[in-house]
């Protein structure tokens, strides 16, 4: 009776250090893989400076997030290309900006409109040129863009409206501080530049 007793307590001994056991390692397994998505769902998170401030941002999945950056790239290159004030070194400085973002089709235009005097005209009638875009059009698939918008022209006599229509390609490349999307425009083109309105300004 009494070896039998000693043989039930050596087994309750057995079964309680095993089922302890395998506490602990479910507990050490359920610990690293806690932690493991703790330090992936960190990873997503990052600081940008705003004006000096730093701003806790989230990461998207990229795949998911990479229509929205070929539009972004496409509307920030027009917005630089396109927005002039009568200043030489204003304009210098935007395209210089603009062309980190798309082939040397965009050198191209800038040599071609240089050329024509376009930019000399805007400083000696000290004119202000802004874009307002109505639609962008992304098509992953053919990587292609089509881009809708218009360009005011401020004169201190008139108000020019002109129709601004684009288009190009794009493939994706390593961002950069200067090409931040990590997109480059290829082969693009102006389809439509006509003016739409000239409203003439009154002064009194």
């Amino acid at each position: 009776m009494l070896i039998k007793n000693i043989e039930e307590k050596i087994n309750i001994n057995k079964k309680v250090s095993l089922a302890t056991l395998a506490v602990a390692f479910l507990i050490v397994v359920c610990t690293f893989i806690f932690a493991f998505l703790l330090i992936r769902e960190s990873r997503k998170s990052l600081y940008v400076l705003d004006n000096g401030v730093p701003v806790l941002v989230k990461q998207t999945d990229e795949l998911l997030n990479r229509p929205v950056e070929y539009k972004s790239q496409v509307e920030l290159f027009h917005r630089l290309f396109f927005t002039l004030a009568p200043d030489d070194e204003y304009i210098k400085e935007n395209v210089e900006k603009a062309l980190y973002l798309i082939d040397d089709t965009g050198k191209k235009e800038y040599t071609n409109l240089r050329e024509k005097g376009y930019y000399n005209q805007l400083i000696s009638s000290n004119a202000m040129v802004t874009i307002k875009t109505d639609s962008i059009k992304v098509d992953p698939e053919r990587r292609m863009f089509m881009f809708y918008g218009k360009q005011m022209i401020n004169r201190k006599t008139a108000l020019i409206i002109r129709k601004l229509v684009t288009e190009g390609h794009f493939e994706d490349m390593m961002r950069s501080p200067n090409n931040p999307h990590g997109v480059l425009l290829k082969d693009w083109r102006i389809l439509d530049n006509t003016e739409i309105s000239n409203q003439p300004k009154f002064s009194y």
